[in-house]
């Protein structure tokens, strides 16, 4: 097979979650540590950084990775899922992987992959491992695909764990509270490794303290740690123990909530005492993720006259932070394409957008798709005004054609509708 046909064959034959939702998840370890056995262990092999959380777990991932390749250290990095490419989940310094690897990868070990028959997640997982293996990265960052405690990345043993906000998401697989989410993305915790919360949450910090306790593990809250004042031209000061920690920062990805995750990623580079990383390389890894990982779809602007942006936050806690952002912006009219997935508690999410937008709904070319019809009618029974255009590129075009030059057009519901934009 060439590279096309390998992805094909991949897609085709394997459980994803993007088709499949919830029955595309197969709980637990067992596939991964047979697989990763067959291959030597590979996880083994490097060194790494786990992430987990609802929301901010890819931009700190993109944020730790950026930080870690300043610092001169050759990175791994794998997240997903992708927006464009197959290869954006799996990536060195920035550049994703050879697709020579992928197509040698399934080939050699076609028979044992149709033998133990993983999901497509769990392929990814173990293909990231042996490639980083191989390609002898100093140290890699692995984000969590979904939970934690029973995520195919948690067969690792990694040097620090960070977990980020939690928030209501994949309720029918994690839990329909706050603590019981929490508890599974706490299940990344490691024995004596030390764990940074981004977020301070009343209702969960225990989780993580009984967590961190049992294991042993040394656990750091970021607003515990460093503190962060934004000045009058837009950059940050970090302060450490009341003192000026560094200066003059600017975030390379737009959004004050990313001020927060800025703060798990500076403490977590704190304590990863077997690397050595400097202000300087916060500053610059902080300041050009997109440049140095490829990040793309986190608050981007596509265009000016009119200003076109998008954003991959879909659920509640990821669209009350959109909406303050479109807030804070100088628009004449707001024009919004919104598409989403079926498995997202729209009575929540819709009665948080404006009501003074125009809207264009669409949805995503998946099987996983929330219809078009169906996300209409219930917009409209919260006051959300607008029309129907399914194909996402249709709906960007009729927003556009009817924008003027001070307006705003904005794209978002979920990171599948983002995925169909054409992102520079």
């Amino acid at each position: 097979m060439n590279y096309q046909e390998t992805l094909n064959y991949l897609y085709e034959n394997f459980p994803i979650f993007q088709k499949e939702g919830k029955n595309a998840l197969f709980a637990g370890l067992k596939n991964i540590e047979l697989f990763c056995g067959y291959l030597d262990n590979p996880h083994q092999k490097f060194p790494s950084i786990h992430i987990a959380g609802t929301n901010g777990k890819g931009s700190s991932a993109h944020f730790i990775a950026a930080v870690l390749q300043a610092a001169g250290y050759k990175t791994g990095l794998h997240t997903s899922p992708h927006l464009k490419e197959f290869g954006e989940r799996i990536r060195i310094d920035g550049q994703q992987i050879n697709p020579d690897f992928i197509v040698d990868f399934v080939q050699k070990y076609r028979s044992l992959i149709e033998d133990i028959r993983p999901s497509f997640f769990e392929l990814t997982v173990i293909m990231t491992f042996d490639y980083f293996a191989q390609e002898n990265v100093d140290i890699a960052v692995i984000e969590v695909g979904l939970g934690g405690r029973l995520d195919s990345t948690n067969i690792i043993e990694p040097e620090a764990c960070l977990i980020t906000n939690i928030s209501y998401d994949h309720e029918s697989i994690l839990g329909n509270t706050l603590e019981k989410i929490a508890s599974e993305k706490a299940g990344i915790i490691k024995k004596h490794t030390p764990v940074i919360i981004t977020e301070k949450q009343v209702k969960i910090n225990t989780v993580f303290e009984q967590k961190a306790q049992n294991c042993e593990a040394p656990i750091f809250f970021a607003e515990d740690e460093f503190e962060a004042e934004k000045t009058d031209s837009g950059n940050l000061t970090i302060y450490k123990n009341q003192s000026v920690f560094l200066e003059k920062l600017t975030l390379g990805l737009k959004g004050d909530w990313q001020i927060k995750n800025a703060l798990g990623i500076i403490t977590l580079c704190d304590k990863l005492k077997k690397f050595q990383i400097a202000p300087e390389h916060l500053r610059q890894g902080l300041s050009n993720v997109t440049q140095l990982t490829g990040l793309r779809g986190r608050w981007q602007i596509l265009q000016e006259k009119p200003k076109i942006i998008c954003d991959t936050g879909h659920n509640e806690a990821g669209v009350k932070v959109i909406v303050e952002e479109l807030k804070k912006l100088i628009f004449r009219k707001l024009h919004i394409v919104w598409g989403c997935v079926n498995d997202k508690d729209i009575r929540k999410i819709l009665p948080l957008l404006p009501q003074y937008a125009y809207y264009y709904f669409c949805e995503p070319n998946i099987a996983r798709k929330l219809a078009v019809t169906t996300l209409s009618e219930v917009a409209t029974e919260f006051g959300l005004e607008g029309e129907i255009i399914p194909n996402v590129t249709e709906a960007l075009q009729k927003a556009k054609q009817e924008a003027q030059e001070d307006d705003l057009i904005f794209i978002g519901g979920s990171t599948f509708v983002v995925s169909e934009l054409e992102l520079n």
